[in-house]
């Protein structure tokens, strides 16, 4: 009879397992850009840029979801440039109502307000606008990829602590190169720096010839500075500056000491872990954006196997919730504000070859999340639709 009994207990916590067994469905879209022209082709952008980092978090969600009983699939869409998105995504959202989205902010936008699109989970994987965060948010969009505001509050705390509080500024002509360097700005005058000297980057000259000679005159009219700023999203013009200074002064922004969601040269709090998983899966070092897309990964699976739902309204709320926490391999638990859906995550600010600090620094504190000394608090953000 015991026997008997075990066997029936067993029968029914087989049946329950099989009962509980969940299918999720995820759909990752990445809308492909044309690449402005460079000065140097260097470091061309990887194929996979963003997706391979989305693989691996699926990857780990189907580690962990196979004790849950959680089968996680996911279906790639790529648009290539001057393609149809928003069709492709109305087709995606046709399959799943769960979209991990690298796209530029205008696509996102588009995509965010499609009809197929209400009642859906989208994340931001790799749009830096800090727009986005603010009086273009939507309740339906989450963001795992820092804002250009949190990146540049990041420097300005290094700044900051090292009591280099004037600093010059050179941007680019694009318009990614603008926003950040508006979001530098702004950081300057939240942590009291003193912008000295600006200038807009108008060469059309080859730099690689011309640099040790144009540089220097070019830099000399940004008067006195304790460390010049380089707004350079396409990593066009920015290499061609450091160590060609009127001044010897050391270069930040978007070349030599940069404020990135993730870089190789992480190792603490388990990063090369990470770092040799994504190697081994990508056949290359992890990215900004392949981070930003695993995090989104991650964060489903997170909010999956603590609620036991795949219910997106269910989700949504306990992801916004003070519950939620992401491992993110910096240091410290991750979440997102409830206010504009922003990931919370310590910035790393690294050279080639060091991570140089992590902020938020210490002494840069908050009532409630040293965290959100990054970025658009609660009272700095526009943002409604979260209300």
């Amino acid at each position: 009879m015991r026997i008997l009994g075990l066997a029936a207990l067993c029968s029914l916590a087989l049946s329950a397992a099989a009962a509980s067994e969940t299918t999720l469905r995820i759909g990752y879209l990445g809308v492909d850009r044309i690449a402005p022209p460079v000065l140097s082709n260097l470091d061309p952008d990887p194929a996979d840029l963003g997706l391979a980092g989305a693989r691996l978090g699926l990857s780990d969600n189907a580690t962990t979801g196979r004790f849950m009983g959680q089968t996680w699939q996911m279906e790639e869409t790529r648009v290539p440039p001057g393609g149809d998105a928003l069709a492709a995504a109305r087709a995606a959202l046709a399959s799943t109502k769960l979209l991990v989205i690298d796209a530029p902010a205008g696509t996102l936008l588009q995509i965010a307000d499609l009809p197929e699109a209400q009642g859906a989970l989208l994340f931001n994987a790799t749009a830096p606008d800090t727009r986005l965060r603010s009086m273009d948010c939507r309740a339906n969009l989450l963001h795992s990829a820092p804002s250009n505001a949190m990146r540049a509050d990041a420097l300005a705390q290094f700044l900051v602590s090292r009591r280099w509080s004037d600093v010059a500024l050179i941007s680019g002509p694009l318009p990614e190169d603008i926003a950040f360097a508006d979001a530098l700005k702004a950081s300057a005058q939240k942590f009291q720096l003193d912008l000295v000297g600006e200038k807009p980057w108008r060469f059309d000259a080859d730099m690689r010839r011309s640099a040790s000679s144009e540089v220097p005159l070019f830099t000399q009219e940004l008067g006195d500075h304790d460390v010049l700023l380089i707004a350079d999203e396409t990593h066009d013009f920015g290499r061609y500056i450091a160590y060609n200074t009127w001044d010897p002064r050391p270069v930040a922004g978007s070349e030599e000491l940069v404020p990135e969601a993730w870089a190789p040269v992480m190792e603490q709090w388990g990063a090369a872990q990470l770092q040799s998983r994504f190697e081994d899966s990508a056949q290359r070092d992890m990215r900004s954006a392949d981070y930003g897309a695993w995090a989104a990964l991650r964060t489903l699976g997170e909010a999956v196997t603590r609620t036991g739902s795949d219910d997106l309204t269910t989700l949504r709320a306990y992801i916004l919730s003070d519950a939620f926490e992401l491992a993110g391999f910096k240091g410290r638990p991750l979440s997102y504000r409830d206010w504009n859906g922003q990931l919370r995550q310590p910035i790393p600010l690294v050279t080639a070859r060091a991570v140089v600090a992590s902020a938020p620094l210490e002494g840069f504190l908050h009532q409630g999340n040293e965290l959100d000394t990054l970025g658009l608090d609660a009272p700095d953000s526009a943002c409604t639709a979260f209300q």
